[in-house]
This record gives C-alpha cells, sequence and structure tokens, in this order.
C-alpha cells in the first residue's frame, strides 16, 4: 500500500511541474526508449541474423529449375515435363516493356534504393492509415531475397530477416542481376514461373513478342498469381492491367497515345488447361521414358531438350486423320448413350456444384466436350458445360442420338445425364460420344527410319496405352506381301498362275485340327495371277503360295523384314495374318519395299540437349543404299512395288488411289478373323504409314468392317497431307529383271526353272491362256462350311 501511494504521490508531483518540462522529458524518455529498442534491434540483428543468413550461391550460381522439353523436328513443342514451367529469358533479352511494366507496379524507385526503399515504406504506412486493406512495401530485392531463402509467414523476424539479405543481395549483385533473378524465379499462376514462361502459357508468345497490354497484364501477375490471373479471374486480372497501364504511363514509360491503345486492346488468353498445339503425346512419353532410363529425377529439373524426328504437320495431319477416322467408324455403329447420370438438386448452387463435380470426372477430349443435360426433349437439348455456359442442340445435332430421346431404359437421355457435345465450323452443336475402339497411326521415312508421325491412341489422357509399339495384334491379309516376297526367291513371278479353289488341308499341314480354308466373301475364281491374287486378297492363293514354298522358309524370311519368327506360326494360317506384329514392327517391314530392299530401324530421337545446348547424344541413322544394310534384292523389291501399286490402283485399297489421284502408291489392307482388326500398311515415295483400328479387348468390328473400310480412310487422309507437292515416283527396272508374258520374272528362271502354276493342271492352264476359264466354283455345301475352333480362320482384304 506504501509502495502504491508513493508511486502516486510522485505522479502527482510530476504533473504539478511545468507542461514544457514535462513535455521535455516525455520527449526524452521516447528517444531513451528508442535508442534502447535500437541498441537492442542492432545487437540482434549483428549478433543473431547476420551471422546466420545463407550463403549466396543459390543466387550466384544460380540453376533454375527448367523442365525436360520435347520438340519436333520443326522445332514445335509436343512435350513438358517437370513441376516448374521456366524458360528462363537472361535480362539483356528481356524486353524493355516488361521490365518497366514490372518496375511499375513492383518497385518503381528499383534502380535508386540500396535494397529497402524507406521512402516506399512510408508511403505504404501512411496509406495503410487511410486503406481498408495494408499495402506491401516490398522492394524487387526483398522479393528476391524472401522467394529464395524465405517463407511468406508474416512475422517480425522473417521481415528483418528479408531487410538483411536484401542488402547482403544487393552488395554482391548487380541491379540488372537481381531483377533478372525476379523476371526467371517469380511463380505467375498455371504452373509458370518467370515471365518467359508466362508470355508462352497465357498467351503462347515469347517475351519479346509480348505487346505493352500483355506485358502489363503479366506484371500484375505477382501479387496474387493463382487466384487473379487471367485464366481464373479475368476481370481481376483486367483491372490491373489497366492500373498499371495508369503506372506506366505516369512515370512515362509510356506516352499518352501509347496508353490510349494498350487500355482497348483486347487480349487472346489461352484457356485453362490447353495443351500442346501439335498433339503427341504418345510420342513425347515415349521420350520422356527414355530420358528417365538414363537420367532420372533430374530430367525434371534440369533443362534437357529432346529434339525429335517428328514433323508437326505430318503429325497434325495424322492426330486429325485418326480421330476423323475412329468418330466416322463409331457414328456408324449408333449411339450407345449418356456417360453418366446425376440427380439434379433443386438448389440452384447445389444444381451448379453437382453439374461441376461431375464434368470434373469427365474431362474434354480436345473438341468432345461433356455437358449436362437440362432439359431433353426429341426436338432440342439444353444443357450446360464445365464453364458454366448454357447450350442448345436441335436440328441435325439431334440426328445421332435420336433413339436415346425417344427411347427408355438407361440408353435414353434426359436431365441429368452425362453426355459428349461437339461444334462444327458454324458454331452449331451436336450429340456425340467418346469412342470406345482403340487406333493406331505411324508413318517414318523408309529411306532412314525417321518418324514422322505416330499417334498411339485416339487420346492419351484418356488411354496412355501406345498402341503403335505395344499393341500386338494379328495383321491379316497385310502379311500376305511378304509371303508373295518370298515365294519370288522360289521362282515364282506376278505370272505364276494359283488355283483359287476351296481347298481342304489335313492334319499334319496345320499342326492341329483338320481346316477348310475360305475367301473372305466365300466367292472363287479358279485359276488366277499371282498379282491378281494379291490384288483381290484371295486366301485360297496365299495359302497354295505358302503350302509350296513351305511355311517353315516362310516364318525364317519374314525376319529379313524386322519381324520376330516366334510370333509368326510355322503353319499355313500364317499367310492369313494369325501371327503377331506392332503397328511400328509393320512401318519398317513396309519401309523394306519402299526403299529398295534396305531394312531400317525405326527411330524417335534425333538428338539430345542439356541446358546450355550441348549435344549429348544425336542420332546419325545411315541413309538406306549401303549393300551392307540389304535384306531383299532390289528386283524383288521391285515386283513386289508393282503388285501392290496395282493394290491400290485397282485392288481392295483403290480407295486411296481415286481420292488422291495418284497412280505411284502401294500398299495392302488387311483384315482379321470376324473383323477383329483392321489394317491399311502402305507407302508413296518414301513415306510409309500403318493404321490399324481394333478394340483393346478384342471383338468384332462389324460384319460390314474390313481394313478398306476402318484403316484406309485414316491413311488416305493422311497421305493428303504428307504427299502434298510431291510428285509421283517411277522407279527404274533393275537389273536381271525380264518380261514373260507381260510380267516381270527373276532372269534366272527364264529356262524352265520358273514355277508356273500352283495347283492347276499344266495342260489346262494352257488352254485357259488360249480361250478363258470359268471360275472354278466349289461343290454345292462347301463354300460356307467351317471347321470349329481356331482352324475356322477366314481373314482376308
Amino acid at each position: 500500500m506504501r509502495r502504491k501511494a508513493s508511486r502516486s504521490s510522485v505522479l502527482a508531483h510530476w504533473w504539478k511541474r511545468p507542461l514544457k518540462e514535462r513535455f521535455l522529458q516525455a520527449v526524452l524518455a521516447l528517444f531513451g526508449a528508442a535508442a534502447v529498442s535500437g541498441a537492442l534491434l542492432a545487437a540482434y540483428v549483428l549478433l543473431i541474423v547476420i551471422p546466420t543468413l545463407p550463403s549466396l550461391d543459390a543466387l550466384t550460381d544460380y540453376r533454375p529449375k527448367i523442365p525436360l522439353r520435347v520438340y519436333t523436328a520443326d522445332q514445335v513443342l509436343i512435350g513438358e515435363f517437370g513441376e516448374e514451367r521456366r524458360d528462363f529469358v537472361p535480362i539483356a533479352e528481356m524486353p524493355a516493356v516488361m521490365k518497366n511494366a514490372l518496375i511499375a507496379i513492383e518497385d518503381d524507385r528499383f534502380y535508386e534504393h540500396g535494397g529497402v526503399d524507406y521512402v516506399g515504406v512510408l508511403r505504404a504506412g501512411l496509406a495503410n492509415l487511410v486503406a481498408s486493406r495494408s499495402q506491401g512495401a516490398s522492394t524487387i530485392t526483398m522479393q528476391v531475397a524472401r522467394a529464395f531463402y524465405l517463407s511468406r509467414t508474416k512475422t517480425y523476424s522473417r521481415k528483418i530477416n528479408e531487410i538483411a539479405l536484401a542488402y547482403k543481395i544487393e552488395s554482391k549483385l548487380s541491379k540488372d542481376q537481381i531483377l533478372e533473378l525476379y523476371m526467371n524465379q517469380i511463380y505467375l499462376g498455371e504452373r509458370a514461373f518467370g515471365f518467359g514462361s508466362a508470355a508462352r502459357i497465357y498467351f503462347g508468345k515469347t517475351a519479346q513478342e509480348l505487346s505493352i497490354a500483355e506485358a502489363a497484364m503479366l506484371a500484375g501477375l505477382p501479387k496474387a498469381p493463382s487466384t487473379a490471373n487471367p485464366v481464373v479471374n479475368p476481370t481481376r486480372a483486367k483491372q490491373r492491367q489497366q492500373y498499371i497501364l495508369k503506372r506506366m504511363r505516369d512515370l512515362r514509360y509510356i506516352t499518352p497515345a501509347q496508353y490510349e491503345k494498350a487500355a482497348q486492346e483486347k487480349l487472346t488468353v489461352r484457356s485453362k488447361g490447353y495443351r500442346m498445339q501439335t498433339h503427341a503425346e504418345h510420342a513425347a512419353e515415349t521420350v520422356r521414358q527414355y530420358m528417365f532410363e538414363r537420367y532420372k529425377d533430374d530430367i525434371y529439373t534440369h533443362g534437357y531438350s529432346v529434339y525429335t524426328t517428328l514433323n508437326s504437320a505430318d503429325q497434325d495431319a495424322a492426330y486429325d486423320a485418326l480421330r476423323r477416322g475412329v468418330l466416322d467408324y463409331d457414328r456408324r455403329h449408333g449411339y450407345r448413350g449418356p456417360e453418366a447420370f446425376i440427380a439434379l438438386p433443386k438448389d440452384e448452387d447445389d444444381r451448379a456444384q453437382a453439374i461441376d463435380d461431375v464434368l470434373v470426372k469427365h474431362p474434354d477430349s480436345d473438341d468432345l466436350q461433356a455437358a449436362v443435360v437440362l432439359a431433353a426433349s426429341p426436338k432440342l437439348v439444353r444443357a450446360e458445360m464445365l464453364s458454366g455456359d448454357t447450350i442448345d442442340i436441335t436440328g441435325e445435332g439431334l440426328r445421332f442420338a435420336v433413339t436415346a430421346l425417344t427411347g427408355k431404359g438407361q440408353a435414353k437421355v434426359k436431365p441429368g445425364s452425362v453426355i459428349r457435345v461437339v461444334r462444327d465450323a458454324k458454331k452449331r452443336w451436336s450429340i456425340t460420344q467418346l469412342p470406345e475402339v482403340a487406333a493406331a497411326f505411324v508413318s517414318i521415312n523408309a529411306n532412314d527410319g525417321s518418324f514422322r508421325a505416330m499417334v498411339g491412341g485416339f487420346d492419351f489422357n484418356l488411354n496412355q496405352f501406345d498402341h503403335v509399339s505395344q499393341a500386338w495384334r494379328q495383321p491379316g491379309s497385310s502379311i500376305k506381301p511378304f509371303i508373295y516376297s518370298a515365294a519370288l526367291e522360289k521362282g515364282f513371278s506376278p505370272a505364276t498362275v494359283v488355283n483359287d479353289a476351296p481347298l481342304s488341308v489335313n492334319v499334319s499341314d496345320t499342326g492341329g485340327q483338320a481346316w477348310d480354308p475360305q475367301n473372305d466373301d466365300g466367292k472363287y475364281d479358279g485359276p488366277v495371277s499371282m498379282r491378281t491374287g494379291l490384288k483381290r486378297s484371295k486366301n485360297l492363293v496365299s495359302i497354295r503360295i505358302l503350302q509350296s514354298i513351305t511355311p517353315s522358309y516362310a516364318q525364317e524370311y519374314l525376319t529379313r523384314f524386322g519381324f520376330q519368327a516366334d510370333k509368326h506360326p510355322a503353319n499355313l494360317t500364317m499367310t492369313l495374318g494369325t501371327g503377331s506384329v506392332t503397328p511400328l514392327q509393320m512401318a519398317g517391314a513396309y519401309a523394306v519395299f519402299a526403299n529398295g530392299g534396305f531394312q531400317v530401324a525405326p527411330y524417335l530421337i534425333q538428338k539430345v540437349l542439356d541446358a546450355r545446348g550441348n549435344v549429348l547424344t544425336e542420332n546419325k541413322t545411315p541413309i538406306a543404299g549401303e549393300e551392307k544394310s540389304r535384306v531383299l534384292d532390289a528386283r524383288n523389291a521391285f515386283i513386289m512395288d508393282s503388285m501392290m501399286r496395282d493394290v491400290v490402283n485397282s485392288g481392295t485399297g483403290f480407295a486411296a488411289s481415286q481420292k488422291l489421284g495418284r497412280r505411284d502408291l502401294a500398299g495392302k489392307t488387311g483384315t482379321t478373323n470376324d473383323a477383329m482388326d483392321g489394317w491399311f500398311a502402305g507407302y508413296g515415295g518414301d513415306i510409309v504409314a500403318v493404321a490399324w483400328m481394333g478394340y483393346d479387348k478384342p471383338r468384332s468390328l462389324g460384319g460390314r468392317e474390313f481394313g478398306g473400310t476402318v484403316a484406309l480412310p485414316i491413311w488416305t487422309d493422311y497421305m493428303r497431307t504428307a504427299l502434298r507437292g510431291k510428285g509421283p515416283i517411277q522407279r527404274p527396272v533393275p537389273q536381271g529383271l525380264a518380261q514373260v508374258d507381260g510380267d516381270w520374272m527373276y532372269e534366272e528362271y527364264l529356262n524352265n526353272n520358273a514355277v508356273r502354276s500352283v495347283g492347276v493342271d499344266e495342260v489346262r492352264n494352257f488352254w485357259d491362256r488360249l480361250f478363258g476359264s470359268r471360275p472354278a466354283q466349289p461343290p454345292a455345301g462347301t463354300m460356307e462350311r467351317q471347321t470349329p475352333g481356331d482352324m475356322s480362320y477366314r481373314g482376308g482384304q
């Protein structure tokens, strides 16, 4: 009680002193407290903060995390793998407009202060007294310190460390070095780090190509990169851009005229989740796997660049052709119904959330977009997209799903149904669906094996399985040219007459049960030339040829083209394509015919570069022509080329020559038993291409589907682009060939060593040549007869 009374009496005594004296004492006390606080703070900084400041090695030896990037041969980006998307841009190459826009909004006295802008601190402090939201005073240098070394948690200790680091950075680095670090390290939303990357991701440009308006938009991103970027929140991004443009004008970085023009400029911002402009996801993933095997996790941060052999125009054409062909096939087989169904809540907000939730689970497949039906009738379907937009589908847009609009059951389109829609060139919406069938397409250069295009499936995001290199499928009749090629080495010629008539194969010839093979259409033409047999894809002709040269010889012969012997049965079904191949393997095999008899190994990667541009590896594959790589007689390749040209000009591949208006195309269709697989493999000039279609879980493509209906259209669409501007190819006749009865034959077989006919009596064959022959029809009841089990194979075309 005495102490309390004592303090009260002292305070009362102090209040009785003159005002001037009391004021002076208060000021002295404040200064004393400030001095003590300053001394303590200085001691804290000198004794604790400065000694524990981190080394600046991360800045002086800056190594930004740069992802693995994959390019086409013509330098189009097709893949990017890494946590951070970053395009490093040296400060000397950063455009002035981008630097000025950033400095105008972040630190307009950057080149004047020494790391901490006390004028800016005072200005921010005064603004915070009257503003509802606090205003920061961090300089660019302080932000660099925070970005590299500190957390974003707002504490006094972090701020003190930030200031101390800023001074240390300023003492070691130049202003341009600091600005370079900031402009390449800062996060700017959409996984973009640095302004070089942001320019590409938001606008599809390099930093040097940015306009004033675009630079101002990007300069506004550091404040709220995830929530106020032009993809997520265009309104807020636009407001900040306009403010930055005013700052640039006020600081005289731009003229009033430039300001007015930039303020009115309409920006084209890439949409959320944009993909590479050229779709080559399966190829890019193949590259990623190759790089990971060699460099492990370094590939995601060390800035490797891989250049493939792909041509972007060819790749675009292949991607479009495959998707068009798959969708055309899918439409021929009808609408299967909605992908899913949800109950639509009555509450508007709940309904919007339910729609968003289900559409996220059904991502878009390029132009095939998911939508939830709000109302449905045979004349109108109204649906909502993930963007929140409502669309109306009417008229022709409903035709594909007409049965689902009038029918009942799970396939019915009704409110709550998740459907696919697509928009045509005239902005009209139609109902479509995601296809279930799989497909693959690959094209290579016949002279060196380099990939020109590779599409491993309809949509990589829906199915990452690479059907080009990993899908082992039966080739059907597309294997026949290799059997015919083998026969040429045994004395056959295109003029050899082979009987196209029913054949009963016993157990000893099949390795299994008895077999009565048939032509695909159940029709027989009697004796026909080997050329005609290939052109019309006659199964019985191919079987008799293989029977004559023996399956064991043919099995070994296939290895010349890169096929694996153990993948092809050494029995007569081999010629109908009951073995296993991949589309890539087929492309390499057909390249032997295309290049005149040389085996080439298909390859995708041209070269690998490190972050500094040094070449780590480079493929220097020799061009076909060296005799040491020859696997096929030039005469054989010439004859087979002429026979396969007939297939395209007047046989099962006729649609290709008709649509492309060319006579120099060569190839072969292929359809397996029950139409499980459809193929077309062929070439034009030095471009070899293979198209395939089938289900991952094998089932029939349909009773009226063949290689010519499912695969040939894809091949033709691609070749329309790939061969544009290239003239027809006419092959020179190799030495050692002679013409007999209007067709080619090896000279060494002229003196009665040739195989003139197979399965046809020689005398009858003579009269048939003079007077023609009537087709030999099978006995009644045999044309459609099949035996059960595997030996009932009936591939064709």
